[in-house]
């Protein structure tokens, strides 16, 4: 297939542009370059530009015979988006939908959307499945779920058929060590604790250690990116033969805590992880896991690192012998 990856020079796009390129596609990435980096989109030919370019786009579809999109390119701060909501609205879902009538206009009908368990908002339940209740607490969770809500309608208007995967906390780094984490600011937990390993930063913060859970920490469902990747592409591959949308749930199933990543990645590096407890943060749930049968039985996908050391020794590859671009 030909396949067009808006925001493949990010973190996830980029895994999946390697992962599709491996796979025999040829995949074209259009990114901005705000947050992405130019050096990682390196498996596909990479073009610079914005969504909200209606021209660029038009010349991009009628250039290219496209056979699916792609989408990695939203802007992802939950704290952000509470305090510039704008920014949000207007890169995550105006701009989406000015890619959505691109894709009306020239015929392309598969699309993939990276989507969040930021949409669920405040979790009623220990593991998560799709029927639980969308209701975002953060304008980064409702411009999510606005495009999930616009790609319902073109299905029905359009019979444009796309699949939103819904994935917890992503995690890793390419095994082969040539794709990393390298977010500025750097915001997930795994990296920022491999940067105390590596001596970029002095300690981690713990948000928090009188949750009710086992040891007082936060617990959250991480799942590997190249586990990511295999998803959406089984993804693509059934809504092409099925012809049908879906929303899925994509996840571990298993929680780790903040002091167990703190402890793995101890075992990993064999350094010392120094680290100070400070007040919660608004709005942190206790625990936030992935049920992902529904997945697993439509998709036929299983996670492969499903084990946090692994995880951390593939991000820590990364950290070590990286030059961060």
């Amino acid at each position: 297939m030909k396949i067009l990856v808006v925001g493949g020079a990010g973190y996830i796009g980029a895994h999946m542009v390697k992962w599709l390129a491996r796979a025999g596609h040829e995949v074209i990435v259009l990114d901005n370059l705000s947050t992405g980096h130019r050096d990682a989109a390196r498996y596909g030919s990479l073009v610079e530009g914005d969504l909200a370019d209606e021209w660029l786009l038009d010349s991009l579809f009628k250039d290219n015979q496209f056979d699916a999109v792609m989408h990695f390119a939203a802007f992802s701060l939950v704290g952000e988006s509470m305090v510039d909501p704008g920014k949000y609205y207007r890169n995550n879902v105006a701009a989406t939908l000015n890619l959505l009538d691109a894709m009306v206009r020239h015929g392309v009908r598969h699309f993939v959307f990276s989507s969040t368990a930021a949409t669920f908002g405040s979790p009623q339940s220990e593991r998560i499945t799709e029927a639980h209740p969308q209701q975002p607490i953060n304008p980064y969770g409702q411009s999510k779920l606005m495009v999930e809500r616009l790609l319902e309608d073109y299905d029905r208007a359009h019979g444009l058929k796309s699949t939103c995967l819904r994935y917890f906390n992503a995690a890793g780094a390419d095994p082969e060590g040539e794709l990393g984490e390298s977010h500025n600011p750097e915001t997930h937990l795994i990296p920022l604790v491999l940067q105390v390993a590596s001596g970029r930063r002095d300690r981690i913060s713990v948000f928090g250690d009188d949750y009710d859970t086992p040891d007082g920490s936060c617990i959250r469902d991480y799942i590997h990116v190249q586990d990511l990747c295999d998803a959406h592409l089984k993804a693509l591959d059934w809504m092409r033969l099925s012809e049908r949308s879906g929303r899925f749930n994509l996840g571990n199933g298993k929680g780790f805590s903040v002091f167990e990543v703190i402890d793995s990645v101890r075992r990993v590096t064999e350094h010392s992880i120094p680290y100070e407890v400070t007040d919660r943060r608004r709005g942190d749930p206790a625990r936030l896991v992935a049920d992902a049968a529904f997945a697993q039985e439509v998709l036929g996908w299983q996670t492969k690192y499903s084990d946090v050391d692994t995880m951390v020794a593939h991000a820590w590859w990364w950290e070590k012998n990286s030059i961060v671009i």
